[in-house]
């Protein structure tokens, strides 16, 4: 197995820091449980993590500049957030360094059952105060393998105003041995609020070179040089994304069809039919995904609630229980939403990036294409669009992404997009 940084790709700078903060904390570890021991009736579970969080607390020389309690991972979409978060996460349980990849630490954090380590990936539009307070209050426990309670937030830019509220009391009085990991696409306050950023040590990780995505997909998962280089173009830098590409014929038919809308886009009755087509290739998309986990969980729940029991009173505890296959209906629905939004989120970044080949077509610009397979289309296009009527096209997708973001009806904000995209 690889060390646990091996999957963060093009992030050199960032696979540095964390792992002189991983060394940082371990010497940290080592010489509170070194004192403990030497000390009578200190506690062993009561080490200092980092500078920041006890100004003029000895601790050993160069941890506090490396280690602190609380990260915020940012970056593009598809740049490593959560991989970096889960990497850090497992170098900290490492029981052989600052992350072999092999120990029963790393595997374990890495597969997600380590004791000491919860993720928390929110499935529907927002992680609320409630979730928020039970974490807070689980990761102030003891780690029970003796080195450090890590609570990951993947999409902390979901955050309720409440849960964001929990969560910055944690941060401001953080229990002796957790580390907090946020992920977030950016530390801009519509993101993640001021105060926790405040608080927090930023690691920025950049959109990774296309070259070190197709070097993963051709040399770790045994995929076609060719094929590679251009899934690594097409997904700009996603990793999942490209992987999808390259791997799965119906994550291509999806694409091809939402680099046919340009052309179709010839009247007002067009555009609407290319925004109805849009969405429902979208929601089609989504319900596919979440099938599988909703009839599974309400399977799961009506067993636990007596459904399909034969004694005395089987009958009236699944009519009691309406209220508890109500709120699971509720979760589902808020999955299904979230599932739809990003689907329709890759369908326009897509779409953006053939408008961004026809802007660099047009202004002759020395890059290459996202797009490689439908170079000719941006060619035509960027022969009969003026500069400034494309970068307009690309503005509206922009524009779009951010009414949706704001909770505008997908329908609406892709109609008012197609409407532009064909005005120019």
């Amino acid at each position: 197995m690889p060390e646990v940084f091996a999957d963060l790709v093009g992030q050199p700078e960032a696979v540095d820091l964390l792992r002189r903060a991983a060394a940082a904390a371990e010497t940290i570890r080592a010489a509170a449980t070194a004192e403990a021991v030497s000390a009578d009736g200190a506690d062993p579970a009561d080490p200092v993590v980092g500078g920041d969080r006890a100004a003029g607390t000895e601790q050993p020389a160069g941890a506090g500049s490396a280690m602190t309690h609380a990260w915020i991972f940012t970056g593009p979409p598809g740049s490593g957030r959560s991989v970096a978060a889960r990497a850090f996460a497992a170098a900290l349980q490492c029981h052989r360094g600052i992350g072999c990849g092999e120990c029963a630490g790393c595997h374990t954090t890495l597969a997600g059952t380590h004791a000491d380590v919860r993720f928390v990936v929110p499935e529907g539009l927002s992680i609320g105060v409630g979730e928020m307070r039970a974490l807070v209050l689980r990761a102030a426990s003891t780690p029970s393998g003796g080195r450090w309670q890590v609570l990951v937030i993947e999409d902390a830019d979901r955050l309720t105003e409440a849960a964001g509220n929990a969560l910055l009391k944690a941060i401001e009085e953080p229990p002796p041995r957790t580390v907090f990991l946020l992920c977030t696409p950016s530390t801009h306050p519509d993101d993640i609020s001021v105060t926790i950023r405040s608080r927090c040590r930023v690691v920025t990780l950049r959109q990774p070179p296309a070259e070190a995505v197709a070097a993963v997909l051709r040399d770790r998962d045994g995929i076609a040089p060719d094929v590679a280089a251009w899934a690594a173009a097409a997904a700009q830098g996603h990793v999942g994304r490209a992987r999808r590409l390259a791997r799965d014929p119906e994550a291509r038919k999806r694409r091809e069809a939402v680099l046919a809308l340009p052309r179709k886009l010839t009247g007002v009755g067009a555009c609407f039919d290319a925004a109805s087509a849009l969405i429902e290739a979208a929601e089609a998309e989504a319900a596919a995904a979440v099938a599988d986990a909703d009839a599974t969980e309400r399977a799961a729940l009506e067993t636990a609630l007596g459904a399909g029991g034969t004694g005395r009173g089987a009958a009236g505890a699944i009519r009691g229980a309406a209220g508890q296959l109500k709120d699971l209906e509720r979760r589902q629905k808020s999955r299904a939403t979230r599932a739809q939004r990003d689907a329709l989120d890759r369908a326009l970044v897509d779409l953006a990036g053939f408008y961004r080949d026809v802007l660099t077509v047009s202004l002759r610009a020395p890059v290459q294409p996202v797009h490689t397979d439908v170079a000719q289309m941006a060619s035509t296009a960027a022969g009969k669009w003026s500069a400034e009527a494309t970068l307009r096209r690309l503005e509206a997708i922009l524009d779009c992404r951010t009414a949706i973001e704001t909770n505008v009806k997908p329908r609406i904000a892709v109609e008012a997009m197609m409407l532009a995209l064909w005005r120019g």
